[in-house]
């Protein structure tokens, strides 16, 4: 690869960290919630149910210890709750409580539309390439930054 094109690439992915990072920052003072707490409720309502404390720290790549504090934070807020796992009882599940999710989609209307906007740009074959870039950018990073 020429050095260029990974300049260019980089500035690209810097840009985009750096607009997600303030635009997560905005949404979580809205919600009342520091960035990396708004990221862990968002781990967390995609989830396919509760979890483990230890499930959300391997998702978000924080210590057990840093998403105690996440959780407990978030259960002050009223955003999620402590329960015992009905098929081991020794197990504390934390499970989204916000009963309101429509709530919060407002915040991220203007998101959504600028992705409809943009995402319009592109034929069908585009988007394939795209969505396997993002797929494999998604899978490599977390193997390499986030999991390690």
């Amino acid at each position: 690869m020429e050095p260029e094109v990974l300049e260019r690439f980089t500035w690209y992915m810097r840009e985009q960290s750096a607009l997600t990072v303030m635009f997560h920052t905005k949404v979580a003072e809205q919600m009342g919630l520091s960035a990396t707490d708004e990221k862990c409720i968002d781990l967390a309502m995609r989830a396919d149910g509760p979890l483990t404390a230890g499930r959300l720290a391997e998702l978000s790549g924080l210590s057990t210890g840093a998403v105690t504090g996440v959780i407990d934070r978030l259960e002050r807020a009223g955003y999620v709750r402590r329960v015992r796992d009905p098929h081991d009882r020794r197990k504390v599940l934390v499970e989204v409580t916000v009963g309101d999710v429509e709530k919060f989609g407002e915040l991220f209307a203007n998101a959504y539309h600028s992705l409809v906007e943009v995402l319009g740009h592109f034929d069908d074959a585009e988007l394939a390439v795209i969505e396997r870039y993002l797929k494999l950018q998604i899978e490599t990073f977390r193997k390499r930054v986030i999991d390690t």
